[in-house]
């Protein structure tokens, strides 16, 4: 169930699983949309104009790692295999966002940006979103290099001791992405209360979900996907 056409699968297969999760989850396939992921922070909001993007159709936009809309019905598609998923949803205004956090998307705080862009458009405000951060890399699996570090002790600073421990080789660090993500959410407004952060590594669960780091290299991508459905 590889979600990705960028790790060498055949087309033919991708599209194939895509076709299995609309019918899964009851959606038409040309109301899907995919992001083009390149470690951005930028933030797409979706339209029915861009139905179907990336699966029935090309893509017409690049360097997209955050999707969000107010438009019911139309499914919201990222990839990973060991980045963090960022869910939001705004239950005020009717809104979703969905975004890609790696290290570079943490390290330039996506969540921030993603909520910021949900204000823009739809008014949206921290405190009547529920979020969650999804399936990922976990802090004992995801050694960093001291250049990683350096970046987040600078964005961080005061807090970076909770997010790098000593790493299991010299001039390593174990980095705890979930915990990064979730000072980002809360720091912007989020409720603890609304704030679900699931304890399920990617890399301790490789058997079961595409890992980067326990394949090295040698995946497909999972698929997060969110829908508004209409009252």
């Amino acid at each position: 169930m590889n979600f990705t056409f960028t790790r060498g699968d055949n087309p033919d297969h991708v599209k194939e699983n895509y076709r299995r999760m609309s019918e899964a989850l009851l959606v038409d396939e040309k109301k899907m949309v995919l992001s083009w992921q390149t470690h951005t922070t930028n933030v797409r909001r979706v339209t029915e104009a861009d139905c179907g993007k990336g699966v029935v159709y090309p893509l017409d936009y690049d360097d997209v790692d955050g999707l969000i809309t107010n438009v019911p019905g139309i499914l919201l598609c990222t990839s990973y295999a060991d980045c963090v998923p960022l869910y939001f949803v705004d239950t005020e205004n009717k809104a979703i966002g969905l975004s890609h956090s790696g290290w570079r998307g943490t390290v330039n705080k996506m969540g921030k940006r993603t909520l910021q862009a949900m204000g823009e458009a739809f008014g949206t405000r921290p405190e009547k979103v529920t979020a969650a951060i999804g399936p990922s890399i976990c802090r004992d699996c995801y050694e960093v290099d001291e250049e990683v570090a350096k970046q987040f002790r600078k964005v961080f600073p005061g807090e970076w001791e909770y997010l790098l421990y000593e790493g299991k080789k010299p001039g390593k660090y174990q980095l705890d992405l979930w915990e990064a993500n979730k000072r980002v959410l809360l720091r912007e407004g989020i409720l603890p209360e609304n704030l679900s952060v699931p304890d399920v590594c990617t890399c301790c669960n490789s058997k079961y979900l595409f890992s980067h780091r326990a394949s090295c290299g040698k995946r497909g991508n999972l698929a997060a996907v969110m829908e508004l459905c209409a009252e």
